[in-house]
């Protein structure tokens, strides 16, 4: 681990009480992991899989028992939420899990003479402005290996500003459905163009494209959040 100071990423939630909170504040949280898991599933097995804004290690530790010949690179920005998936990965082969230093994607310097076959980044750069964003898709395409595939998740804006009312007060009531106050579903949905700034599926396909990946498609849609993959 890297000797800077333990810091927070953009996610509201402490890194000791990320997975206790994440699952009642993004709807199908638990199936993003799964789609993940069966897309590589149908592609050639990864030799190397690049998990950036890892978070805590949950995909990880999911995938690892998965794919027991793949090799896992965790990234995240923050030094505290990489110190959790040490935790949660204690009891895994050390051989086949390498801890990266704390970086965003945007600013990632790669030292490894292999190339990640597989990199996935779980709803992590929506905290990034447009050039930001589109940084770290570069940074993402320019790592893989050829044929490589690149799989992402994030929250989305819908189409219109009344998609946006109606997708708000859709994710308000599944937050106090999961027993958040209102005062906490009011909290969050304020973060809106505040402290993360979704772009429309739409927008997400372009600045795949525009990074330079000749396949991207939709895996994956729900009404504030969607799946992409792209093969380099």
């Amino acid at each position: 681990m890297s000797d800077l100071q333990p810091s927070l990423n953009s996610t509201p939630h402490l890194p000791e009480d990320y997975d206790s909170h994440v699952a009642k504040v993004i709807p199908y949280y638990s199936s993003i992991h799964k789609e993940v898991i069966n897309l590589v599933r149908a592609l050639p097995t990864p030799h190397i899989w690049l998990d950036t804004g890892c978070g805590t290690g949950s995909l990880v530790k999911k995938a690892m028992q998965e794919f027991p010949e793949t090799r896992f690179l965790l990234l995240d920005p923050s030094e505290s939420m990489l110190q959790q998936a040490q935790v949660k990965l204690s009891g895994c082969l050390a051989e086949r899990l390498e801890f990266m230093q704390p970086s965003p994607t945007q600013d990632l310097k790669w030292e490894h003479s292999d190339k990640p076959d597989v990199i996935t980044a779980i709803q992590c750069h929506h905290y990034l402005c447009a050039e930001e964003r589109a940084k770290a898709t570069k940074v993402c395409y320019d790592l893989l290996k050829e044929e490589g595939v690149y799989i992402t998740f994030e929250n989305i804006r819908p189409l219109t500003e009344a998609g946006i009312v109606v997708g708000k007060q859709y994710w308000g009531n599944f937050q106090l459905s999961m027993g958040k106050s209102q005062e906490e579903v009011d909290k969050h949905l304020a973060r809106l163009d505040v402290e993360y700034f979704p772009i429309t599926i739409e927008d997400h396909l372009r600045s795949l494209k525009e990074a330079g990946f000749r396949t991207v498609e939709i895996l994956w849609y729900s009404y504030m959040q969607a799946g992409f993959y792209c093969i380099k």
